[in-house]
């Protein structure tokens, strides 16, 4: 009778420490990245890109100062937190790095197709992500409006929804099969469950984040190419339609939501 017992009492015991542990686990990253937000590395980020858009480059030897993000010529304050979006001039829906390398490549004359083709963190690639880096920053502390009233907007976004359930690869993953249900983590690391509201705001509204572990900060094309990179995928086209549509998804889920970053991830 009291060996049953006494094992009842062990399992118990064990299951209490391992749920103490794993909420200690997350604790503790949620304390590392406090203490790291202090001296946020990406504030340097934010200088360059704020520089690279006042600063006359290119071949034609101008600044980005007249791109239109959405609001108007130059408009850089509360732009990010209502894309993507349909740009008339363009003809296209396009998210922040998408319409920063379409106006390097009409007002400075950048070529827009070798910029796409370029690695993360080179070259113009480099500057392309410092410029979403302070123009996203200008938009800190506002609510995500993601408009919904043209079209092809809301075509983008059932696209969107179905990529993001959309199962292939060798291993047969989907953007849900890690952000589909709550409580779910890979190592120490919480996955944030991207089908509901809460998880949305929680997750897309920290991008672009500064990668401690890379020393480098990321944008969200980036944090898109990675995941279906661990997904098996082959490699998605930079600017491209699929990545838009999947990035719309995702910002109009997160509807509502504050944002404020750049953040610092792990």
């Amino acid at each position: 009778m009291r060996i049953p017992s006494l094992l009842a009492a062990l399992v118990l015991t064990g299951l209490s420490f391992a749920a103490v542990a794993q909420k200690s686990a997350s604790q503790a990253i949620d304390e590392y990245r406090a203490m790291l937000a202090d001296g946020n590395p990406a504030e340097l980020f934010e200088a360059k890109g704020e520089d690279l858009w006042k600063q006359k480059r290119g071949p034609r030897n101008v600044s980005l100062e007249a791109c239109d993000l959405g609001k108007g010529p130059g408009v850089v304050k509360g732009a990010f937190v209502e894309l993507p979006r349909y740009f008339p001039d363009t003809g296209k829906m396009q998210d922040l790095e998408t319409r920063i390398v379409s106006c390097m490549e009409r007002l400075q004359g950048f070529n827009g197709a070798e910029i796409a083709k370029t690695p993360f963190g080179s070259g113009e690639m480099a500057n392309v992500t410092a410029l979403a880096t302070w123009i996203a920053s200008e938009s800190r502390g506002l609510a995500f409006r993601v408009p919904q009233s043209h079209p092809m907007e809301r075509e983008y976004y059932q696209v969107g929804k179905r990529l993001f359930f959309m199962r292939g690869g060798t291993h047969d993953f989907a953007c849900a099969s890690c952000h589909g249900e709550d409580g779910k983590r890979i190592r120490l690391q919480d996955l944030p469950n991207l089908t509901t509201k809460a998880g949305a705001q929680k997750a897309y509204t920290t991008w672009p984040a500064y990668r401690v572990s890379q020393g480098e900060l990321r944008s969200f094309q980036w944090r898109l190419n990675d995941c279906f990179r661990q997904q098996r995928f082959p490699e998605v086209e930079y600017a491209s339609d699929l990545v838009t549509a999947l990035t719309l998804y995702l910002a109009k889920s997160a509807n509502g939501g504050t944002y404020n970053a750049p953040a610092v991830k792990r």
